[in-house]
């Protein structure tokens, strides 16, 4: 198990029905048509491009620094976007309550044709006043080598021994670039198709209302469940943590070009558990490439709970995660990580990466990818939290969340519905162009008639 640490206007003569307006009118029509004519679910958002990454709608822009004194300010409970440039190190600043427990998530996005190496990456950190760190992360892109999103989290556990007490944060985000020396050289602007794309999501959890186990849970299966097996349904999945799509247990299908990334969301309540797999199919060519499919799994906070990847020599092949626990509040008192990440209620993120080292042995795709997503474990109430968490509900399952990681129907489009809306849209259409075609003709009669009647000179 591996942690790895978004006027003009006319006139015309009187009595006549000047152009402009017949034109916008028309138009009008044409794009009332165009509104009522159905999307296909979870497409619209979703920038499908190699690379690209889908930033959270409303991201505030922000500017690290590179000291303390100048650092930006982040808010928990919004999302923010900078950038990080080669050799950079860069400060935020935030402000924190004794009580509650701070999560901030760093997802950097290096440029689609950016050289990487597997050791590249992001480490992050929260240090209280004196600089002394409360935690350290990183994430690296591993043996695909391809730029892709990779998210760090760095905490402010509340309780522990360190960084106590409310007061003033700093969130140090260091890049890490084997051939820009690592996250030891000088900040500087450097060379803008050089820096990378920051998302970062400051949260906050409450404290319990009342005091439970303080050590994780010793029994839980740990046996590798049986794969759900089954017809696969097409998810196409989103570019980002912000529009990932939908699904619950069942297998499902997409399709990935090299260099391409897509994101799941998994609601999984307390008690329940995920086991997740992805399967690359079989294609033409010869050679070998490491890391060619990477799928990881992340938190609500976007920590990452486990990865995997695998190696591609043209045969299918899957990958899987490691089993899980169910989600309790007390794995967070567990060792090892990918057990102490299963600490919360809320959406699970599933991500896959296509390495873009795919392409010149295997071509440009698309290829075949198979996820299966298991969910089991019988749902309980959860903690009773002293107050609200940053943003609202991060930590709760809705009812029609319940239902997607019962049945995996979320997000499916109804194809009844779809085509009334379809016909009710052409109907409409059809009615509003009889009659303006009919309200034209009279109008040109009238002008006709008004023209007529007008002496000559």
């Amino acid at each position: 198990m591996t942690l790895s640490e978004s006027g003009r206007s006319g006139c015309g003569r009187s009595g006549a029905v000047p152009r402009g307006p017949r034109v916008a009118v028309v138009a009008v029509v044409l794009l009332g048509l165009c509104a009522l004519l159905p999307v296909p679910t979870g497409t619209a958002a979703a920038d499908t491009r190699p690379g690209s990454y889908d930033f959270a709608p409303g991201d505030r822009a922000v500017a690290g620094a590179a000291d303390t004194s100048k650092a930006g300010r982040l808010d928990p409970g919004h999302t923010y976007r900078s950038s990080l440039p080669r050799n950079g190190r860069l400060y935020y600043r935030l402000r924190l309550t004794a009580p509650d427990t701070a999560y901030v998530p760093v997802t950097a996005v290096p440029p689609a044709n950016a050289t990487v190496s597997s050791t590249d990456g992001i480490r992050v950190s929260v240090r209280d006043g004196d600089g002394t760190p409360c935690s350290f992360a990183s994430a690296r892109f591993g043996a695909g080598q391809s730029p892709r999103p990779v998210t760090a989290l760095a905490q402010r556990e509340a309780g522990k021994a360190l960084c106590q007490g409310a007061g003033t944060y700093y969130l140090l985000v260091e890049r890490l670039d084997t051939q820009g020396s690592g996250a030891a050289g000088p900040t500087g602007t450097g060379d803008p198709a050089q820096r990378w794309d920051l998302e970062i999501a400051p949260a906050t959890e409450p404290r319990p209302a009342r005091t439970g186990p303080t050590t994780a849970p010793r029994a839980w299966d740990s046996a590798t469940p049986e794969p759900p097996t089954g017809e696969p349904r097409a998810r196409s999945g989103g570019a980002g943590f912000a529009s990932a799509e939908p699904v619950g247990q069942g297998v499902w299908r997409t399709a990935l070009v090299p260099g391409e990334t897509r994101f799941y969301k998994v609601p999984l309540d307390w008690g329940r558990r995920i086991h997740a797999s992805a399967e690359l199919g079989a294609s033409p060519g010869r050679g070998y490439v490491g890391g060619a499919l990477t799928l990881a799994l992340h938190n609500p906070a976007r920590g990452c709970v486990d990865d995997a990847a695998l190696g591609y020599t043209g045969v299918r092949k899957s990958i899987a995660l490691e089993p899980l626990p169910p989600v309790e509040y007390a794995n967070r008192y567990a060792a090892p990580a990918g057990v102490s990440s299963v600490r919360f209620a809320g959406e699970y993120y599933l991500v896959l990466h296509l390495s873009e080292k795919m392409a010149p042995l295997f071509g440009q795709g698309p290829f075949d990818v198979t996820l299966r997503v298991g969910v089991d474990g019988r749902a309980h109430a959860g903690p009773d939290y002293t107050g609200p968490t940053e943003p609202a509900d991060l930590f709760t399952v809705t009812v029609e969340g319940r239902e997607t990681a019962r049945t995996g129907a979320a997000g499916e489009p109804d194809g009844t519905t779809t085509r009334l809306v379809a016909v009710g849209g052409f109907g409409l259409g059809t009615a509003l162009l009889l009659a303006l075609g009919g309200w034209t003709v009279a109008a040109r009669r009238t002008q006709r008639r008004v023209s007529a009647q007008k002496p000559t000179a």
